[in-house]
């Protein structure tokens, strides 16, 4: 196990060790060129600068570390160039020079100093600059070693590059014709080597990593030469377009080697101008489904597109170009081919090659939902039989592509109009489609988007389906994480608000289209889901609330109360009782005050079945009471048949309750039931009092049972509630509630108080106290009230 770790130790310290030897060696030789170069010495400085680019010849190194000495080298070379500049000056001729350094004896030192004279030469217009170019071209495919080559090609780039024929150069018009020479002749022999040089890099599988490496290395010698060409004035569009491109683009396919494909088509996208990407889109394109399998084409392509979106971006004029030169349809056709191309891309690439276009559409053609479309239709095609994806990475990409339009849009009701979206999330898994489906509701929560059709809540409640109702493929409920489910279903609850329209119609329509699709949802989901949308129907009844609409109408406060009964009895089948009878509550008091008493009776019925029938904890049957006789109390709808059966089921009930407290205070609230001031309310004394002393019989027959388990003072406090509902009515002037029975009870309480079975309790002694200081304060105001509380003698008990 450690052989292959020892080996590369090893591989990188002899590298390092040749790169010393040769760097110590280039030192040794440039310091004598210095001393001969300082003495004007040509002939010295000749044979130690050959002597110095002899380390060049070297076949050991990496390509990074051969990269390394060349720099070292190409310093000292520039320090030459300037010698053979001052030589002239002393009287020596270019010629002269140019034929000396020919004299070197291996040909890499003498092509360097060939091309270090060349530059010299060529400003001094001795000669024709494009006989000495050509001269350097030709002589450079001399060197057959692909890194030696590679690396004195791009050192002939680097000093010929201010010489070759830019537009406005003084070098113009003698040379157009090497430029073309120069382009033609130097990448193809640039890529030939390369490739080349990675045909050699094959070998034992053991040295895989190794020669990837290489070659790795070796690809950015040959992006030099296309960053050097990129950046000429005379390469224009035209030359680009009929000779720098396809002559580069036929090397990069003919080449084979992915590696080198892929970075020569980066470098292609990288260096050269935007504008020059537009006009040639076809042709780059154009060689895309041309490059091995293994290119990650996907990576090059997105990056084209980015570009080109960045540059749109960029300028407003830049658009119109875009659409002359149809660049989405462009684009389009090309990812297709390459998917076509490549049988055996992974679903992960061609997906990411859809996400890549469609981020370049959303950019570029905002305003184009039909581009946008089909974008999302292609990838659906290409989802087409593989059904819901398993691949977590293409899963990714799929979201990505999912929320792309969403985060541009910000509005769901536009994305809803794209009819591919919904076909795209299909191939979801569950767990990633529920959670896309969160996604379209926190935009819908963050943008407050209102849906406002009955159309759009179906498309819209189609895409959250695995939200709102079980699908094929879902775990089991009680698979679920509790937690995760309600947060789920609270935000679903949420987006019922946002469902919205003026028109009471549609909004009509838009409820019952919501509860078609709730009602899918299982008997967990119903009491998270059907609440809001029982709200928003109420809204909608107050809405109507005093509009004349007939039966006939398509929409009516009683259709909407219809609608209203069969949601609130869907979830009365469900383990939520306690809610769909707070439901029936609230949809009583509604009909109410739409002065529809039949409907309001109905759900009164309603509410004392669910007590009846399913409400069985005592804690929850004291809750229904109070709530019961609260939405009650607020009810002036009813006759008075139908207002004494509810109230006599609601004293019934009360006094029915398990624990004498709880029966004792439900029935004194139903004294409310008897005395309601508003006009037209029931106001019957003698009932008001006959739930008075019931209670006070309750209270009572609980304080004896409290006396048998001596020291409970729990039902004492029962008396003087009851005393402060005494007061209340008195004041409110009911001739049955006389200053007589507010007197007895006040010594009652006393007198229980004084009792040896009764524990002490300050909170009940404070609570009696406060009541009596408030008769005190009554008697004493000199009003009304302070006349009819005189006959009452309040005494502190000892």
């Amino acid at each position: 196990m450690q052989a292959p770790v020892q080996d590369a130790i090893t591989v990188a310290e002899e590298q390092e060790k040749w790169l010393a030897d040769a760097m110590a060696l280039v030192q040794h030789h440039a310091f004598f060129m210095h001393r001969a170069l300082d003495a004007n010495n040509l002939r010295d400085a000749l044979k130690f600068s050959a002597q110095m680019l002899s380390e060049l010849r070297t076949s050991k190194l990496s390509p990074q570390k051969y990269y390394e000495l060349y720099m070292r080298t190409f310093d000292e070379l520039r320090k030459l160039e300037i010698f053979f500049k001052d030589e002239t000056k002393r009287g020596r001729t270019n010629a002269d020079l140019y034929e000396l350094v020919q004299h070197a004896g291996n040909i890499l030192p003498r092509l360097y100093l060939l091309c270090t004279v060349a530059s010299v030469y060529i400003k001094s217009k001795e000669a024709p600059a494009k006989d000495i170019l050509k001269d350097l071209v030709e002589m450079s495919r001399g060197v057959q070693h692909p890194v030696r080559g590679l690396f004195l090609r791009s050192y002939l780039s680097q000093i010929s590059r201010d010489k070759l024929p830019d537009i406005g150069s003084e070098y113009e018009g003698r040379l157009v014709s090497l430029r073309n020479t120069y382009i033609k002749s130097g990448d193809a022999v640039s890529a030939k080597l390369l490739h080349c040089k990675f045909s050699r890099l094959q070998g034992p599988a053991r040295e895989k990593e190794r020669r990837e490496k290489e070659r790795r290395e070796l690809r950015d010698l040959v992006g030099k030469n296309l960053h050097v060409l990129s950046q000429l004035e005379g390469v224009d569009l035209d030359m680009y377009k009929d000779v720098v491109l396809p002559r580069v683009l036929e090397q990069v396919v003919n080449c084979k080697d992915e590696i080198a494909q892929y970075y020569l088509m980066d470098c292609i996208i990288q260096v050269f101008p935007d504008d020059y990407h537009l006009q040639t889109l076809e042709t780059l394109l154009g060689a895309c489904p041309q490059l091995q399998p293994t290119v990650d084409v996907k990576t090059v392509m997105s990056q084209l597109m980015e570009r080109l979106s960045n540059y749109a971006a960029s300028s407003s004029e830049v658009l119109p170009d875009l659409l002359h030169v149809e660049a989405f349809a462009k684009l389009s056709s090309a990812v297709v081919k390459v998917i076509e191309a490549q049988p055996d891309m992974p679903l992960v690439g061609a997906v990411s090659l859809h996400v890549a276009l469609l981020t370049f559409t959303l950019r570029v053609h905002v305003d184009r939902l039909d581009y946008v479309d089909q974008v999302l239709g292609a990838c659906v095609k290409k989802l087409e039989g593989k059904g819901k994806v398993k691949d977590s990475k293409a899963t990714k990409q799929i979201v990505a592509l999912l929320s792309a339009p969403l985060e541009k849009y910000n509005d769901v009701v536009t994305v809803l109009r794209l009819t591919n979206y919904s076909k795209v999330m299909e191939h979801l898994d569950y767990e990633t489609n529920k959670v896309m489906a969160v996604v379209i509701i926190q935009s819908i929560m963050k943008n407050n988007t209102s849906i406002s059709s009955s159309e759009k809540v179906d498309a819209l409640f189609e895409l959250l389906k695995e939200l709102i109702k079980d699908s094929e493929g879902a775990p089991s409920m009680d698979e679920i994480d509790e937690d995760d489910f309600m947060e789920e279903q609270n935000l679903v609850a949420r987006l019922v608000h946002m469902l919205v329209n003026k028109d009471h119609e549609e909004m009509f329509k838009i409820l019952t289209t919501a509860r078609k699709h709730f009602g899918q949802g299982g008997p967990k989901r119903l009491k998270f889901t059907l609440p809001p949308l029982i709200f928003a129907a109420l809204k909608l009844v107050r809405c109507l609330q005093g509009h004349d609409a007939g039966d006939e109408a398509l929409v009516s406060p009683k259709k909407i109360f219809q609608f209203l009964h069969q949601t609130v009895e869907a979830l009365s089948t469900v383990p939520a009782p306690e809610l769909a009878l707070r439901l029936y509550l609230q949809c009583a008091e509604a009909a109410s005050d739409c002065s529809l008493e039949p409907v309001a009776y109905e759900f009164f019925t309603q509410a004392f079945l669910l007590y009846e029938e399913e409400i069985a904890d005592s804690r929850a049957q004291v809750t229904a009471m109070q709530l019961i006789i609260g939405t009650l109390q607020r009810t002036y709808v009813f006759g008075v048949e139908n207002r004494d059966t509810l109230t006599h089921k609601a004293t019934g009930y009360s006094a029915k309750l398990l624990k004498k407290p709880d029966q004792c205070r439900a029935v004194y609230a139903c004294s409310h039931l008897f005395w309601l001031e508003e006009d037209g309310g029931t106001q019957d004394g003698e009932r008001v009092l006959l739930c008075l002393k019931r209670a006070l019989r309750i209270a009572n027959a609980a304080q004896q049972m409290s006396s048998v388990t001596r020291g409970s003072s729990g039902p004492l406090t029962l008396f003087v509630e009851i005393l402060n509902k005494y007061l209340y009515y008195f004041e409110k002037g009911i001739p049955q509630v006389t200053s007589n029975l507010i007197q007895g009870l006040l010594e009652l309480i006393g007198t229980e108080l004084q009792s040896e079975n009764t524990a002490q309790d300050r909170a009940v002694d404070a609570f009696f106290a406060s009541t009596r200081r408030y008769i005190q304060f009554q008697k004493q105001k000199g009003d009304d009230l302070a006349e009819r509380y005189s006959s009452i003698q309040v005494v502190s008990p000892p």
